[in-house]
């Protein structure tokens, strides 16, 4: 094999010299090739990636988007904003997604009403598993089922008891009709056969206030919401959605040491429109993946009493359409409506 050490060296003989050039061409063609195509998973360009989120600015979804917003545009070397298109309990920046093309600059930051509209919506303008791509399941949270100090129940198989020989005596704070707290609510009288009434108001924060004023005795809440209040007595924890029991309170049994099979947690994930192709939806994950194991996207994950996740696009379909056909039998239980 013929070696030489720059061109000067190669131009002493014409083989050389035509062996430097085949090296050098053949470099620069790979090179060239790399860069094609790391362009092409992504429309050429500087357009902006956009995330649509259903839900109000400052809320626990927007967070975990803007969160993800801005580690994911370090990954993917390209800005990414966040836009908040509310209404509908998701479905219409879910629908705006649907309808986008899938050249992977338009994404879905959703949650666990995605699975829970299946249900909960007669007629969708969308199919919630073939309209779009799941790219990954970017974080889980658990709630927890909290009572008034002044309730005498201290367990999860105590206030079956109470409910079922005073029926219709207590009663359930709920913070929207048709949110995953809501159904967590009806998953357990569905489970239990407890007779427990629903007093819905208009957002998780009025109907905690409610309940630490002791006007409603019950509540399932997002874990970040009630610690606080727990840790300083003014409400009682008697058992946590989880399959598992919780780190954080590691004394609280699982409703599902009661009830089992009993099992509900908030999630949030990334989606893309559908036929995203596979590069491009490789790309996208393993990106979106790298982002959630950032420390300033966990913390901030983690800040919102939520566990981060990062999986395959393929295990967060299974995901989904497990959660889909979970929910769908607790909607018609619960008669609820959209709003």
């Amino acid at each position: 094999m013929m070696k030489f050490l720059n061109i000067e060296d190669a131009a002493r003989c014409p083989l050389r010299l035509k062996a430097f050039c085949a090296s050098v061409f053949s470099l620069a063609l790979l090179f060239a090739c790399s860069i094609s195509q790391a362009q092409s998973v992504f429309p050429a360009g500087s357009t902006p990636i956009k995330i649509w989120v259903g839900a109000s600015a400052g809320g626990t979804t927007d967070t975990m988007a803007r969160a993800m917003a801005q580690a994911l545009g370090q990954q993917l070397n390209r800005v990414v904003l966040v836009e908040n298109k509310t209404g509908a309990g998701g479905n219409l920046a879910a629908d705006a997604v649907a309808k986008s093309p899938p050249d992977g600059l338009t994404l879905l930051m959703s949650f666990t009403s995605h699975a829970i509209n299946a249900s909960l919506y007669p007629h969708l303008p969308f199919d919630p598993i073939k309209d779009f791509t799941p790219i990954t399941l970017v974080s889980s949270s658990p709630s927890i089922l909290v009572a008034h100090p002044s309730l005498t129940v201290n367990t999860v198989a105590e206030l079956i008891d109470f409910a079922k020989k005073k029926p219709g005596k207590l009663n359930f704070a709920i913070g929207g009709v048709g949110s995953s707290l809501h159904l967590a609510g009806d998953m357990f009288k569905l489970k239990s056969g407890a007779n427990i009434a629903n007093i819905p108001y208009r957002g998780t924060a009025p109907a905690i206030q409610d309940v630490l004023a002791g006007q409603v005795e019950l509540m399932f809440a997002n874990i970040g919401n009630a610690q606080q209040y727990i840790a300083t007595g003014k409400l009682k924890a008697l058992g946590v959605t989880s399959a598992k029991r919780l780190g954080a309170f590691p004394d609280v049994a699982t409703i599902a040491e009661t009830l089992p099979g009993f099992e509900s947690s908030a999630w949030f994930g990334l989606f893309g429109p559908a036929k995203l192709s596979p590069e491009l939806l490789k790309r996208l994950s393993d990106a979106s993946v790298l982002a959630i194991q950032t420390p300033d996207v966990r913390r901030r994950i983690e800040a919102e009493g939520a566990t981060p996740v990062g999986n395959s696009p393929q295990e967060f379909a299974k995901f989904l359409d497990q959660d889909i056909a979970r929910w769908r039998e607790v909607v018609k239980f619960s008669g609820a409506k959209p709003e």
